[in-house]
């Protein structure tokens, strides 16, 4: 789907076609045009109406690309990354957003998912100043909502780290270890997508293009400084997941070990009550207990249970039970 967006007079108004002459700079015309998931036929507007270059063009309609910025004969083109609200609910999950940036013009292509140029789009037409300040201002403040939506996502990860600590020492967790590694993948997928974004805005902050006015470069910095917290709170939370692991590992080796030492009593403590019941069961003469042969049995049960209580308390005494 092809949306066109024209401010000219003061007034933001949609289009269903681009005239040539408004692509001059010297038109004073601002266009915006958003393809959303656009067809082939589609998309020969980048090539056949703005004459981009092909291979940018081409990187446009691919599915994923890394996020970098590189500057064509009369633009620039960035990739940067969103996040789908819908499919971040598990994980990390983004999308990829082109921009071709012009003195005059911006041009988006994404797979229609992303809200922040949805919300923008819908916006425009009311309020006349979000296009009137120029094409760069546009394309920050399209890049300044995609980095915010990264903002609940990480604290809703960071909640979800905060369950999984209370849970890590509770026995009847069989599944939290699944859970520790999914976090750890979407922690990883978090920096993937925030490293490579914060040096792209870096470079648009240092203005190292003539198109960046030093209005727009602070207003870039004040991104750089989101991406680079983002990022800060990622390398943080690599840190806390490991802990965490490292935690429940140790918390599960040392129920092994009490399992394991529990094991270890019982089979002591048994061992010599094996040896004596295997003595008086032999068909050989044993010394006989006062009281005769009936009270025989009595006594081998009382030095049983003499030589148990003898054993746990010397078991006790050196703090082994």
């Amino acid at each position: 789907m092809i949306t066109i967006l024209v401010h000219r007079n003061g007034e933001t108004e949609p289009a269903t076609s681009i005239d040539r002459a408004w692509l001059h700079q010297s038109s004073g015309v601002l266009v915006w045009v958003d393809l959303a998931g656009p067809s082939i036929p589609e998309s020969l507007i980048l090539s056949d109406t703005f004459a981009f270059h092909p291979l940018s063009v081409e990187d446009s309609m691919s599915a994923v690309q890394y996020p970098r910025i590189e500057p064509y004969d009369g633009y620039l083109y960035v990739v940067l990354h969103g996040i789908d609200f819908r499919e971040a609910e598990h994980g990390f999950a983004t999308h990829d957003v082109d921009f071709f940036l012009g003195r005059n013009f911006l041009v988006t292509v994404h797979d229609g998912h992303s809200r922040s140029i949805a919300a923008l789009r819908e916006h425009c037409p009311r309020n006349h100043n979000l296009m009137g300040e120029g094409p760069v201002a546009l394309f920050h403040r399209i890049v300044d909502a995609m980095v915010d939506h990264y903002r609940p996502e990480v604290e809703k990860l960071e909640g979800k780290l905060d369950e999984i600590e209370d849970r890590v020492f509770t026995p009847d967790s069989p599944a939290v270890i699944r859970e520790i590694l999914a976090k750890k993948r979407d922690v990883s997928s978090l920096r993937r997508v925030v490293t490579p974004q914060r040096d792209v805005i870096g470079r648009l902050a240092r203005r190292e293009f003539v198109d960046i006015s030093s209005e727009m470069a602070l207003r870039f910095r004040d991104v750089y400084d989101h991406l680079i917290r983002l990022n800060d709170e990622a390398f943080l939370f690599q840190d806390r997941i490991t802990g965490i692991l490292d935690a429940h590992l140790s918390s599960v080796s040392n129920r092994l070990n009490q399992v394991m030492k529990l094991l270890t009593v019982l089979t002591t403590v048994f061992m010599p009550l094996t040896l004596m019941s295997g003595l008086w069961g032999m068909n050989v003469p044993l010394p006989h207990f006062p009281g005769g042969e009936a009270m025989q049995f009595w006594w081998v049960v009382g030095i049983m249970v003499v030589l148990v209580a003898v054993m746990l308390g010397l078991f006790r005494r050196m703090r082994w039970i």
